[in-house]
């Protein structure tokens, strides 16, 4: 099964991955990896880091020569900034000392008072610099990774954003993969390019206000195989493990799978996926996606929708939240620290990431096989079996 290990601060010297239980065999390049990390940098409304980081990695442990040797994966993430400036030699140099100058204007909606109040802390950094979404370079790398075993089995993972402030999208036409391109074109990552045009005039008031704001995304995995996850138990519904992995991304305040949250407005009639053989494709397929590609906590076969909104970020370019400074005890308002006016589009690479992540796990826990050549063996005859039981 996958594990995955994250460490580093936001301003420290890198962020280390360990990602445990990939097969033997995964050809795998550091270009690859490099690619799927740019792709998270993107989107209209990112802050000034974004221009400057190039997330250079490397490869330190279970690969030779260009092929994985089934044991545990480890990448290096060095942080530019870092290497750019000398005051993060001393703000976050792990050698014994005392900050010169504390943070203890906390910012409302982020980990800093729970953090502190938790952790004995004095200082809010000791929380933000591991609290930071700058961790999500790390999982980007190790979904880079389980996309391509995915990929061996024939599922594939996108994202665009359906919603930016109050600006929505149309979710009439649904995108494929071949769309993802322009997508990453797209200065929002949006699908629809006149939503994408209202969205990037509300990302623009925003920053004219030294504010920030939140949206909604959606994730698609096309050919998710029948039987990932299992109903018989609470923690291993396919759909809770979604849910859970979406709703760890810095800022994510909501998760939806498929319709989720209209259809509790519906009647059960007309709240379900008809379902329907398809002498064609000699299958069951569904009418309709309501359910998200998810029923009874198990993969149906259909294309798998996931949504997670993220709130607007806590920090903002013109600090107006009331706070409290944990060193006075007087009311204030929160620091300045540098930020996005938006993270939305960068978001919905994360979510990916995460849904690769659960679904690379579940096929290998269906699956099985120490080596590519063998999980791939397995799933094509765990298909053949569920097709042949059916027809």
């Amino acid at each position: 099964m996958l594990r995955l290990l994250t460490a580093g601060e936001s301003h420290g010297q890198a962020l280390v991955v360990v990602l445990e239980g990939l097969p033997a065999g995964l050809e795998l390049t550091v270009e690859e990896i490099q690619e799927e990390m740019g792709r998270r940098r993107l989107g209209y409304g990112r802050g000034p880091r974004q221009r400057f980081e190039v997330d250079e990695l490397t490869l330190i442990g279970g690969v030779r020569h260009g092929r994985t040797l089934g044991s545990p994966l480890a990448i290096e993430i060095k942080n530019t900034e870092w290497f750019r400036s000398d005051k993060w030699h001393e703000e976050m140099s792990p050698a014994p000392g005392a900050t010169k100058d504390a943070l203890t204007k906390v910012r409302p909606g982020h980990a800093d008072l729970a953090g502190m109040q938790k952790y004995g802390f004095g200082d809010a950094r000791d929380v933000l610099e591991r609290a930071s979404a700058r961790e999500t370079a790390a999982r980007v790398a190790a979904g880079a990774v389980a996309k391509k075993l995915l990929s061996h089995i024939g599922v594939e993972i996108m994202s665009h954003v359906i919603q930016m402030g109050s600006a929505r999208a149309s979710l009439e036409a649904v995108p494929t993969m071949s769309d993802l391109a322009a997508i990453d074109e797209s200065p929002v990552r949006c699908f629809d390019p006149a939503s994408a045009d209202a969205m990037v005039e509300q990302i623009k008031v925003a920053a004219k206000d030294g504010d920030s704001l939140g949206g909604v995304v959606e994730v698609l995995a096309f050919g998710v195989p029948v039987g990932l996850g299992s109903h018989v138990h609470w923690d291993r519904k396919i759909d809770g493990l979604l849910a859970q992995a979406l709703m760890s991304i810095q800022a994510v305040k909501g998760v939806e799978i498929g319709d989720g949250f209209e259809v509790a407005s519906r009647r059960g009639s007309d709240a379900h996926d008809a379902i329907h053989w398809d002498a064609e494709s000699s299958s069951y397929r569904r009418r309709s996606s309501l359910a998200g590609g998810v029923e009874g906590g198990i993969t149906s076969g259909e294309v798998l929708v996931a949504r997670a909104a993220m709130k607007p970020l806590a920090t903002l370019n013109v600090p107006t939240l009331e706070t409290v400074d944990t060193a006075t005890k007087e009311s204030s308002v929160s620091f300045k620290e540098r930020t996005d006016v938006t993270a939305v589009p960068a978001m919905g690479v994360v979510a990916e990431t995460m849904a690769a992540l659960v679904l690379a796990d579940e096929a290998q826990r269906k699956f099985g096989g120490d080596s590519v050549a063998e999980f791939v063996r397995n799933a094509e005859a765990a298909a053949e079996a569920v097709a042949k039981q059916m027809s």
